[in-house]
């Protein structure tokens, strides 16, 4: 069988019962739309991280997008972020019609290089947006001084961090309001497509509660200001209700995994993933580098392994982003990861004998 990054039926094998189950008491609730599972499991979310709220939408993108909206962030206004990202990151910075400022990445964990990001700051900021990548959490304590000095919002992307933590703190804990995403690859996911946003800030909340709702509050028929239809459904709601009681499972296989890479790839010549200082890592993706990863990627072919790269290209370089002006050589440290880094198989139930597979190929191939 192929070898690729993820894959969700071993999962699925061993835990069908439970969803299909899930499916089943959504389906017999009498309630498909915005019931008693999305509620119980918005509870459940914003009580696993210490926070009041927690707002199910229906996408990681606008999970973003709206907790932009619901900050007040709009046209005119400037986001800090990085480059080293998904692109919905981005997409949802200009979907409100902000304007995304990028800086640079730490060159040994990959995340937000912090001390870059007070001259990226200027009158227009009104948001700084750190990405947790790949299942750690960038330093907050310098964005959370610099936020607090300059009244500027924290817009935390957890999208990759479920269950990661900062010196003993949840991610999604530390800004005004963090963005999640249930899309079926991540820590948490889904059987489809879902998200959330979640907050302490009660006004936040209220907006968030409107904007994924056309925008109305006291009755359907009125709008009390532009919103989306942007809900979580019910049935995923259910379902990541029962696998939130699992997310501590979940991160521990995913660390043993990443323990049994770390041992079996010492000394081949790739650089493994560093581990920030007081992180808890997750390891939503295993990503590695190295100068030669394209002939690397090739070579695995022959072996039936098939690996991703998160990302090959930058969100600045991007055509759909050109009129932000980045030109080649604005972010070398982003930009020369792209042409290193790739991404080995990493899933909680990844079987050990699949994990064998590729630390042996890898080792074969490096020593050429």
């Amino acid at each position: 069988m192929p070898t690729r990054v993820w894959d969700y039926l071993p999962e699925y094998a061993a835990e069908r019962d439970d969803i299909m189950d899930a499916v089943e008491t959504v389906f017999r609730s009498g309630r498909l739309v915005l019931g008693e599972s999305v509620r119980r499991f918005e509870e459940e979310f914003a009580a696993r991280h210490g926070v009041r709220h927690c707002v199910g939408v229906d996408n990681g993108t606008n999970a973003v997008k709206l907790g932009l909206q619901a900050l007040g962030v709009g046209p005119g206004d400037e986001v800090v972020t990085v480059s080293n990202t998904a692109a919905p990151t981005v997409v949802a910075i200009d979907a409100v019609g902000a304007t995304p400022v990028f800086v640079d990445v730490d060159p040994a964990t990959y995340l937000m290089d912090v001390a870059a990001v007070e001259a990226a700051v200027t009158p227009r900021t009104r948001c700084l947006l750190p990405v947790h990548l790949y299942g750690q959490c960038v330093d907050m304590a310098p964005l959370e001084r610099l936020a607090q000095e300059r009244g500027l919002a924290i817009l935390e992307d957890c999208a990759q961090a479920h269950g990661a933590l900062h010196h003993g703190r949840p991610a999604g804990s530390m800004g005004r309001a963090a963005a999640f995403s249930f899309y079926p690859t991540k820590v948490l996911g889904a059987y489809g497509d879902g998200g959330a946003t979640i907050t302490s800030d009660d006004e936040v909340e209220a907006n968030l509660r409107r904007l994924r709702y056309y925008g109305m509050e006291r009755t359907y028929y009125v709008v009390e200001t532009p919103g989306h239809n942007a809900r979580l459904d019910e049935v995923q709601a259910e379902i990541l209700r029962r696998k939130l009681t699992r997310l501590d499972r979940y991160v521990e296989d995913r660390r043993a995994v990443a323990a049994r890479y770390a041992e079996g790839l010492a000394g081949t010549g790739l650089v493994l993933p560093a581990t920030a200082a007081g992180n808890t890592h997750v390891y939503y993706v295993y990503v590695v580098r190295h100068p030669r990863r394209d002939e690397i990627i090739e070579a695995l072919q022959a072996y039936d392994i098939h690996l991703n790269i998160s990302y090959p290209w930058p969100v600045h370089t991007m055509s759909g982003f050109a009129h932000l002006g980045y030109g080649r050589g604005s972010l070398p440290v982003t930009e020369e990861l792209a042409g290193q880094i790739f991404s080995l198989p990493m899933y909680p139930s990844l079987p050990r004998g699949v994990q064998d597979k590729v630390i042996d190929a890898l080792r074969e191939v490096l020593r050429h």
